[in-house]
């Protein structure tokens, strides 16, 4: 699918950078004039209808000036509704990936670029700390109030910056521990001033945890918030809530709570609107296309296509399977994307009439495994810490055989790092010590010092304990990786290593790598397609997620003041992730990480199993204009940035 085939254009002047993107097929309907192209655009029969009735006011005054114009594969009709699957009451994030994608910015398709969304287009002075952004002149909420630069700064200033309803301030705003200030240069302009350069923050901005500018309209939001209102603690104790805060989100919602798709009253940019709310006990999710929608197709029909969306509420994967394989799911691949299901699911396409579509993981690793290097215990904070030890159990790992077994022989041994199809891939981060050699495992542990073996043959430390740890994992979220750790548990038995595949729940995995109580652990390993936005395996950046060693991470945030000290070459890839962060420049910011990725494949900390595996989905053989192939992800929160209003149903 195409969604922009111009070029962006830069060009300087007084120090600073222009940015200015446009759409294939808009050129010739922005040659009418922003305010010409609003009058031509059609709308959705139901809506017409509203507007003879006098109960809606005409197209042309719903849609901005300039109206985002999408470029859709084929041009649609409208009608039908489009049925998707959640599991149970806290899927939020079900309903986030498929309407949330109305940021400032977005993601093309190939997750390469980003594109204007709200802002039609945005102005970064010299040295990135400096972000103005040009919103559509005449836009509106669903309510259809008007969107504005106000909505924006207190989006930020009001909420996001605000002690008492957001513990601090969310990641995506700061740079070097400081958070953005946004100012209004007037109604459809807002500036965003960071204290030091931040040269991600267009990237940052299209990801989910990127829309805080856009998710509160001032005009309904403002009515549950103190500075604005100064009943609202009586209103909030009147509903049963414990302060303004907790009422205040039950209203407006968050990012990723249920809340967020909790109240019919609350206005919202999105394609769609909640009709039927997602609360407890609730059978299904109901949302209606918003007559206020911003976005237009390239012969001016106004988007979406899709009359609304049912959200069907499941109990388990089995039942979303069932409703996949009798043909009661339009378009679904969260939940069901497992490699286990896939060959059912290819036998019952006939009969269920919908087609597979392929997603591209983003992820760079399938099973990467965590050796605890600042372990509590100091025998076995020596032994993670050997690089020698680490690379003699990457060795003992018969790759082959995972892949064969695991994952249908859909992979291929990998380490870490980005995708081979991505411009800044190492070979060798990703691919050394991948080939499976027991003989050199054997030989590097007799050499450092592990070569004496108890009566089962089992390698014994230097003080006379068998070599032995455990490794967390978590069984209901990552089945494959626990076939995978059983498989290289019999593997490092071969070399005289013995381990425990300690399957446990979430929240005690959390609690004990947050403590640093673990012995090892394993994750799926990120940063494949989005090496900048998640480098928690690149260096001890990840608080929660880099689980070689939580305490360097907590020595960075504190600036020394907590956690433990790390080694020069962490301190290294720290100075160069923050300078490529602060620079624009794409082949320099390049430049930078593939040292940040030498020292990393240098110091060989994680030990990976194999390249992260692409898995699937489904969409109805009526369903149009879905790409066949798109990007899974968290950061590129799919099928969102597949823009499915303008996906449609032909008429059978």
């Amino acid at each position: 699918m195409k969604h922009d085939t111009s070029k962006a254009t830069s060009g300087t002047s007084a120090g600073r950078r222009t940015v200015l993107k446009g759409f294939a097929g808009a050129a010739a309907l922005a040659g009418m004039g922003g305010n010409a192209l609003a009058q031509q655009s059609r709308e959705a029969p139901a809506l017409a209808k509203l507007v003879s009735e006098g109960k809606l006011p005409a197209l042309a005054q719903r849609l901005p000036s300039a109206p985002l114009v999408i470029q859709a594969e084929k041009v649609g009709v409208y009608g039908g509704a489009l049925r998707r699957g959640l599991r149970g009451s806290a899927d939020h994030n079900g309903i986030l990936r498929m309407v949330g994608n109305q940021g400032l910015v977005r993601w093309n398709l190939a997750f390469t670029e980003v594109l204007p969304c709200v802002a039609a287009r945005w102005d970064v002075n010299a040295n990135s700390t400096e972000f103005t952004f040009h919103l559509r002149a005449g836009m509106k909420w669903s309510d259809g109030k008007p969107f504005g630069a106000d909505d924006i700064v207190f989006s930020i200033e009001d909420c996001a910056k605000n002690a008492e309803l957001y513990k601090s301030v969310p990641g995506t705003l700061m740079i070097a521990n400081k958070p953005v200030v946004v100012t209004k240069v007037n109604d459809s302009t807002v500036k965003f001033t960071f204290a030091t350069p931040y040269a991600l923050f267009l990237e940052q901005l299209a990801t989910p945890l990127g829309q805080y500018p856009t998710l509160f309209a001032k005009h309904y939001a403002s009515q549950f918030h103190p500075k604005y209102n100064p009943n609202v603690a009586a209103q909030a104790k009147a509903a049963n809530m414990s302060d303004w805060a907790a009422y205040f989100r039950s209203k407006n919602g968050d990012i990723e709570i249920p809340a967020r798709w909790g109240n019919t009253e609350k206005p919202v940019i999105d394609p769609w609107v909640v009709t039927e709310a997602y609360s407890g006990g609730v059978t299904r999710v109901v949302m209606e296309r918003n007559p206020y929608f911003w976005q237009v197709d390239q012969t001016g029909q106004q988007l979406p296509y899709i009359d609304r969306l049912n959200f069907s509420i499941a109990q388990d994967v089995e039942s979303l399977m069932l409703d996949a394989l009798s043909g009661k799911l339009d378009i679904q691949e969260r939940h069901i994307d497992s490699l286990q299901n896939k060959p059912t699911l290819s036998q019952n396409m006939q009969k269920g009439g919908y087609r597979l579509i392929e997603l591209v993981n983003a992820q760079s690793q399938q099973v990467q495994i965590y050796l605890n290097m600042t372990h509590k215990d100091a025998k076995m904070r020596e032994m993670f810490a050997n690089k020698a030890f680490r690379q003699a159990l990457s060795l003992g790992i018969n790759r082959k055989e995972i892949i064969e077994l695991v994952y249908l022989g859909q992979s291929e041994p990998f380490q870490t790092g980005p995708r081979p199809s991505h411009p800044w891939y190492n070979e060798k981060l990703a691919r050394q010590f991948t080939n499976h050699d027991p003989k050199q495992a054997n030989d590097i542990l007799d050499r450092i010092g592990y070569n004496r073996r108890d009566a089962q043959k089992m390698r014994l430390r230097p003080d006379g304990q068998k070599v032995f740890f455990s490794i967390d994992v978590i069984p209901t979220l990552n089945p494959d990786a626990v076939d995978s750790l059983e498989l290289v548990k019999r593997h490092w038995a071969d070399i005289g290593v013995d381990i425990k595949v300690n399957t446990i729940e979430r929240a005690l995995y959390y609690t004990r790598g947050d403590s640093n109580e673990h012995d090892a652990a394993t994750w799926p390993g990120p940063g494949g397609l989005d090496p900048m936005l998640d480098a928690r395996d690149y260096f001890a950046q990840h608080p929660q997620g880099s689980r070689y060693a939580i305490p360097w991470t907590q020595w960075f945030a504190s600036g020394g003041k907590d956690g433990q000290e790390p080694p020069e070459s962490q301190k290294q890839r720290k100075k160069l992730f923050d300078d490529a962060l602060a620079t624009s420049d794409l082949k320099k910011r390049g430049e930078l990480m593939k040292n940040v990725f030498d020292l990393c494949a240098e110091a060989f900390e994680t030990v990976g199993i194999c390249l992260a595996v692409n898995t699937f989905g489904i969409a109805r053989n009526n369903l149009q204009n879905v790409p066949r192939s798109y990007p899974n992800a968290w950061s590129w929160p799919n099928p969102a940035p597949a823009l499915p209003q303008q996906f449609f149903f032909t008429r059978t």
